[in-house]
This record gives C-alpha cells, sequence and structure tokens, in this order.
C-alpha cells in the first residue's frame, strides 16, 4: 500500500514478487535453525554461560522475524482470498500486532548484538576479571531490561507509526547502534595486539587470546550479515514514510519482497555461522543428531 498508483505510474521499475513458497520455505528453515540453538543450549550444561545467553536472545530475536513475515505473508493471501478485508478493525489490530513483532525482533537482533559485542570486549581485555564483573545472573538481568525495553518501545511504536516523531527516532536508532557496535569493534582490535603482549608471560595466554579472537571474527561476522540482511528493509521504512510519491523512492520500494526475504535469510545465516565456527556448538549438534538417529 505504501507504493501509491501515482508513483507506480511515473516509474519503469517493475515490482519484483517472490513466490509464496519460497517465503514459507525460508522462514520455515529459520525458525527451525534458532531452535535448535535454543535447544543446543539448554541440553548443554557446558553451554550455561552469559555468551551462549546472548547468543540465545539473538536466535530469539531470528525466529521472531521469520515468524512475523510468515504471518505477514499468511495475513496476505487471507486478503487476496476475500476472508479479510484491508482497512477492518479487526485486520487493523492484527496489523499493529505483525508491526510490533517486526520491531521487538529488529530491536531485540540489535540490542543483542550490543550484549554479545559488549561480553567478547569484556573477555578479551578484562579477561581476568570477566567471571566477576559478568555473572550469569548479571546477564540475566541485562537480557530482562533488554526485552522489557524492546517489548515496550515496539508497542508504542506499532501505535504511533504514524507520527513522524515516532518514525524519526526508531530508524536514528538503527544507524546509532550500529555505528557504536562498530565503534566496539575497531577498538577492540586496534588494542588486541598491544593486550597480547602483555598477558603473554601468563599460563596458556597465547591459547586464551586466539580463542577470544576467533570469538570476536565470529560476531564481527554476525555484524555484517546483519547490515546487509536488515538495512535495506529500514531504508524502506524511512523511503515508505517520507516520499512515497517520489519515483526513486517507488522504484526501490518495488523490491520489498527481497528486503523481506533478506531478513528472513538473515535468520538462517546466524545459526550456519554458529554452527561451523563454535567447536562447542558443533559438538552438541552431533550428539543430538546421533542421540535422535
Amino acid at each position: 500500500e505504501n507504493i501509491s498508483d501515482f508513483s507506480l505510474n511515473i516509474t519503469d521499475c517493475i515490482q519484483i514478487v517472490v513466490p509464496e513458497e519460497v517465503f514459507f520455505t525460508v522462514a520455515a528453515a529459520g525458525i527451525l535453525e534458532n531452535l535448535l540453538i535454543l535447544i543446543a543450549v539448554v541440553r548443554n550444561k557446558n553451554l550455561h554461560l552469559p555468551m551462549y545467553f546472548f547468543i540465545c536472545s539473538l536466535a530469539i530475536s531470528d525466529m521472531l522475524g521469520s515468524l512475523y513475515k510468515t504471518l505477514e505473508n499468511i495475513f496476505i493471501i487471507l486478503c487476496k482470498m476475500g476472508y479479510l478485508t484491508r482497512h477492518g478493525d479487526f485486520e487493523k489490530k492484527l496489523d499493529d500486532a505483525m508491526d510490533s513483532m517486526f520491531i521487538l525482533s529488529l530491536l531485540g537482533s540489535i540490542f543483542s548484538l550490543l550484549a554479545i559485542a559488549a561480553d567478547r570486549y569484556i573477555t578479551i581485555f578484562y579477561a581476568l576479571r570477566y567471571h566477576n564483573i559478568m555473572t550469569l545472573r548479571r546477564a540475566l538481568a541485562i537480557l530482562a531490561i533488554i526485552w522489557a525495553f524492546c517489548a515496550g518501545s515496539s508497542i508504542a511504536i506499532a501505535l504511533f507509526s504514524y507520527e513522524a516523531a515516532t518514525v524519526i527516532p526508531f530508524t536514528i536508532l538503527f544507524p546509532l547502534m550500529m555505528f557504536f557496535i562498530l565503534c566496539l569493534y575497531v577498538h577492540m582490535f586496534l588494542l588486541a595486539r598491544s593486550h597480547a603482549k602483555k598477558i603473554a608471560s601468563l599460563p596458556s595466554s597465547t591459547v586464551h587470546h586466539r580463542t577470544n579472537m576467533r570469538g570476536a571474527i565470529t560476531l564481527t561476522i554476525f555484524l555484517g550479515v546483519f547490515l546487509c540482511c536488515w538495512a535495506p528493509f529500514v531504508l524502506h521504512i524511512l523511503l515508505a514514510r517520507f516520499c512515497p510519491h517520489n519515483p526513486y523512492c517507488a522504484c526501490y520500494m518495488s523490491i520489498f519482497h527481497v528486503n523481506g526475504t533478506l531478513i528472513m535469510c538473515n535468520a538462517i545465516i546466524n545459526p550456519m555461522i554458529f554452527a561451523f565456527r563454535s567447536p562447542e556448538l558443533r559438538s552438541t549438534f552431533r550428539k543430538m543428531f546421533y542421540c535422535s538417529r
């Protein structure tokens, strides 16, 4: 609905439609993969650590994103079949609920990535005091605050999404948090070598440092994948709000379905990165698979 007939008439761009079968397949794969991450962490007591709890938080956010796109696609199908209308009271409430789920998924992913980055930073530069700084109880308290804030913000933004004063802070939050996380990683890598020299004399320090840096590289990959998958959709929200009648904006918004598919692809890629780069998770997955057989 964001692309008006006026915009379509003055642009030569053809709207790209992703088949419904692709939507459902990608969404189901993302939900199942992240559910597998959650089960692995719950079953393996060695994974009951703050870092893996933050990873579970990111997995839940990815599942919400896939679930949102699945429900949205079902809603569109029902509208085409005539079972639902686009402007009814029930449909309006349902649309607000789905928008709230989308915003919750986005905010949850951003703050989960921020928590993971901060945890990795403490692990590398405060290795000897890590267990005193990041206790399990403190990690759970951080997650509770994150999800309480995200839930409240998602409801408020969904209810007042027609106000520019609501849309602008939401869209500014995305690049601001990404910039902060990026600065944290840059600072982390710049100090890594000098910090490694200081702890080189400690027993097993080299192995410990390599393990931490491997984890930092993994999280950097997560950040890059997250930006590639979510940034196009956030840009779509901005253009749909502030220049829906501009032909160039309408041309970009013609790939709406592609941007939505990228969100669900993010939910598929993240568990794959975990599975390939975490020895502990790989071991847990193998045990789960052999036990099921």
